[in-house]
């Protein structure tokens, strides 16, 4: 149970609309790397380099005209979206849309970890992010690659190393559920419709295939000790272009992931918070 005190700071904060609305500018800026992510894609599709993960992404943003700004931006964005996935974990799912706050709720608990967990993957986006801005930033394939030869050298490493990868492989298994029986709808404030049904559906798929596929990779590639292939979605989809028809392959993850990217601004628009 948590204290009261503690709840009755989150209810408070999600009754401000200035917090609902940075909160929602997050999911706009997800949007936004998900389709500097497919570019990175498509690009490695037609034979150009790149790092097809959210640090590449952001790598892009930082080589642009005023990309610190712009990265600024992204970092605070993510930081509000991360504090709003915490006051769900606190006080449960849609705490925007109660009213008296202090309400029991009846939210499973594992919502609720669920809320923590993307809270802290927002917050390690937002901090890469700020650290694009000041110009300190790494793309994550060499960050992880290095971490996994590593951890690869003892058992224990070896275990959570494997762990990580299943349970990277069961997020993108729930992805593609939650895609493929439309489940997203939920999220949303409005009914659907074709165009929103469409890129749902295909966003969340695609982007469950990779992410499922890259924690396969770091399964196989603890049990081979290949630290170059535990590297996470920019593995996976590096390893999909060297797939029979690769570049095709590579293109139609691009269009997925562009998907993604457009129902995260349908989300930030019409997302139930």
């Amino acid at each position: 149970m948590v204290d009261n005190p503690l709840q009755g700071v989150a209810d408070r904060a999600t009754e401000s609309d200035a917090f609902e609305y940075a909160a929602r500018a997050g999911f706009a800026v997800s949007g936004v790397l998900h389709f500097l992510v497919a570019y990175i894609i498509a690009s490695i599709a037609v034979g150009a380099g790149g790092n097809a993960d959210q640090s590449g992404a952001l790598a892009t943003l930082a080589r642009q005209t005023g990309g610190a700004v712009i990265l600024w931006v992204v970092a605070v964005g993510l930081v509000a979206l991360a504090l709003w996935r915490i006051a769900e974990a606190i006080v449960g799912s849609k705490p925007g849309e109660r009213s008296g706050g202090g309400q029991d709720d009846d939210t499973p608990a594992w919502k609720r970890v669920k809320s923590l967990g993307l809270a802290i993957v927002n917050f390690a986006i937002a901090f890469s992010a700020a650290r694009f801005a000041m110009g300190s930033g790494q793309q994550s394939s060499q960050q992880n690659a290095g971490l996994s030869a590593q951890m690869m050298q003892s058992g224990w490493g070896k275990a959570v190393l494997i762990l990580v990868g299943l349970g990277l492989a069961g997020v993108g298994g729930y992805h593609v559920y939650k895609g493929a029986s439309r489940k997203f709808l939920k999220d949303l404030r409005v009914s659907g419709g074709t165009g929103i049904t469409a890129v749902g559906v295909t966003g969340y798929v695609a982007k469950g295939v990779v992410l499922a596929g890259a924690g396969v990779l770091v399964v196989v590639a603890t049990l081979q000790a290949d630290p170059s292939k535990a590297t996470g979605f920019d593995a996976a989809v590096k390893t999909l272009g060297h797939a029979p028809f690769g570049k095709v392959l590579l293109l139609v993850a691009a269009l997925g992931i562009a998907a993604f990217g457009t129902y995260s601004f349908v989300r930030s628009r019409h997302g139930r918070m």
